[in-house]
This record gives C-alpha cells, sequence and structure tokens, in this order.
C-alpha cells in the first residue's frame, strides 16, 4: 500500500466504532406544512449546538430524485478509468472525476466525481475555473439527474438555513443574501474496499468550512462522527461549531454516497454576525475573504503540502480562548 494512505496511528479507525446514543432525529415536515416552526426551529437549534449535525426525516425531498442520482453515481464509477479520465479534474479546473484527494495532507481511499449547480467564472486571481465536465457520450441523462438533485437540495438547504436562524433568533431570511451567489457543490463519492482499513480513511479527518453539508448515503455504513462531549467517534460565533467527522472503509464492500454542500458567494467576508456580537461575547475571528478561502482549499486536495490546510481555527484571534 501506497504510504501516501497511511493515517498517522493517532488517527486511525479503532475497532469497533462506538455507537452512539441519543443521535438526534428531527422530523422537518412541521416547517413543509408551515405549523409547529418554533419548536421545530427549538430542536435544531439544540442538535446544532450539542451534536452539530441530525438526522433529517420528512425532508420533502422525492425519494425518486435520490434513487436517480445514487443510480447515476454507480453508472458513473462503473466506467472504464480512460472514460473517466475524460472527464478528470486539474488544479486549474477542479470539477469532474478524481481519485487522488488529500485530506490533512494524506491520500483518501476513494474516488470522487464534482459538480457545480451554477458554475462560476473563473476565480479572480485566473487561475481557477469552475467548469462541469459531464460525461454526456457515456451517459446521455447523468447530467440531469445530478442537476435535478441538486435543485432539490439547493430548496432543503434554504429552508435549514431558515430554521437555524430562527433558533439563533434571528429574522428567518437572515442569512439567505450570503447565497445569492454560490460557491456551493454537489459531490457523489465512491469508496472502494480496502485491504487494510484499519491503517487508512476513504475521508480523513476535518471540518466542513461552508454553512451546510446535507449528506445521502447508502446503508453501507462508515461515517464517523466526533461527538462533541466526549470526543468519541460515533456512527453516524462558535454558538454553533462544524462537527469533526471522517469517513471509514471497509475490506468486502463499497460504499457510496452524496453529499452537497452549500456554501456562499465567492465575494462575501466571514465573520460573525453583528447580532451575535456583545461586549460579554466578543468576535472570536478575523473576518476574511470566503473566495480566498475556497479557492486555497481546493488546490490543497492536488498535492502534499509543507503545512496543514488551511482551516477556519486559522482565523481565530490571538488570546482567545474558545
Amino acid at each position: 500500500m501506497d504510504d501516501a494512505f497511511l493515517q498517522p496511528p493517532e488517527h486511525r479507525p479503532a475497532a469497533p466504532v462506538a455507537e452512539a446514543a441519543g443521535v438526534p432525529v428531527i422530523d422537518l415536515s412541521p416547517l413543509l406544512a408551515g405549523d409547529g416552526v418554533d419548536a421545530l426551529a427549538a430542536e435544531v437549534g439544540a442538535a446544532c449546538r450539542d451534536w452539530g449535525f441530525f438526522v433529517a426525516l420528512g425532508h420533502g425531498v422525492p425519494a425518486e430524485t435520490v434513487a436517480r442520482a445514487m443510480d447515476a453515481g454507480r453508472a458513473f464509477f462503473a466506467l472504464s478509468p480512460e472514460r473517466k479520465a475524460a472527464v478528470r479534474r486539474t488544479e486549474r479546473e477542479p470539477l469532474g472525476h478524481y481519485d487522488a484527494e488529500h485530506v490533512r495532507n494524506v491520500r483518501d481511499w476513494k474516488e470522487v466525481f464534482d459538480m457545480f449547480p451554477r458554475e462560476l467564472p473563473a476565480a479572480a486571481d485566473g487561475e481557477l475555473v469552475f467548469r462541469n465536465k459531464w460525461p454526456d457520450g457515456d451517459l446521455p441523462e447523468f447530467r440531469k439527474e445530478l442537476e435535478e438533485y441538486a435543485a432539490a437540495m439547493e430548496e432543503l438547504a434554504f429552508k435549514l438555513l431558515e430554521l437555524i436562524a430562527r433558533s439563533l433568533n434571528l429574522r428567518p431570511g437572515r442569512l439567505h443574501g450570503f447565497f445569492r451567489e454560490q460557491t456551493t457543490y454537489t459531490r457523489i463519492n465512491r469508496y472502494h474496499p480496502c485491504p487494510r482499513p484499519d491503517l487508512v480513511l476513504g475521508l480523513g479527518r476535518h471540518k466542513d468550512s461552508g454553512a451546510l453539508a446535507i449528506l445521502c448515503q447508502d446503508d453501507v455504513g462508515g461515517l464517523d462522527v466526533r461527538r462533541p462531549s466526549d470526543g468519541e467517534w460515533v456512527w453516524s460565533n462558535d454558538t454553533y461549531e462544524s462537527v469533526e467527522h471522517r469517513a471509514s472503509v471497509n475490506s468486502e464492500t463499497e460504499r457510496f454516497s452524496i453529499p452537497y454542500f452549500f456554501n456562499p458567494g465567492m465575494d462575501t467576508l466571514i465573520e460573525p454576525l453583528q447580532e451575535m456580537v456583545t461586549d460579554d461575547n466578543p468576535s472570536r475571528y478575523n473576518g476574511f475573504s470566503w473566495g480566498e478561502f475556497f479557492s486555497t482549499r481546493r488546490k490543497s486536495n492536488f498535492r502534499k503540502l509543507s503545512v496543514e490546510n488551511i482551516q477556519i481555527t486559522h482565523f481565530r484571534k490571538d488570546g482567545l480562548v474558545v
């Protein structure tokens, strides 16, 4: 096995992974019905505060839309290496197929396909071109199926954004303006069976840096979430913190998942909202450009760096204990 895949000993998956009790499972149907929204927002707020994630039921996304997207992903990954190479992403064009992504400077045991529901112009520095690459000649329905899935996810994401705003005692649409332009993307993951799942990870430990990540996964299992209360890895202005998570692999069965990463526009300034800052709770972060941050993270996926990949924590103000 290539040493690039090997996790440091302290971050290798333990067996068995602890099973969690009390994982939040939230029925979102009251929001769709327009009834009981305040109680639902409080439930979402508690899950965000105590866990950093929850399982959503009654979300309104048609099962057929999900099934078609998952089938489309399986069909794509079943293509020959040569056909997948025709839509391979590059450091300058970071959309399409890729099988050598690095998280925390360690290579992941997986292959992915990334697409932007809304394509962007070239980055300000002229280095990145966010142009979707589609396997139209091989899978003529692939684009349609993923675009339908992404549209359903965007509708759900804005509903979740409203609940999160309400849970923070903000007006329901307070956060919507940051997403008029987006760097949102949909990803299909394929985690291959691994001969040494005790040494590698399908996806290394990390915290998502965007606003929301909505994950659809098959029934194989492999998502590990670090429970904030005790630091155990369990299934599955800092008021709400992105939860650390990873993906384990196994030696027998491949696993598929489709995460949808709901991100703001390139020109968004990321800093604590004015409503969340008081004399007793000062701003804990220096403001930074989302576009610069996002582009830097995308570039770091292509090679092992001499320094840690850029993280949100790098923007914490000196001297604050959080």
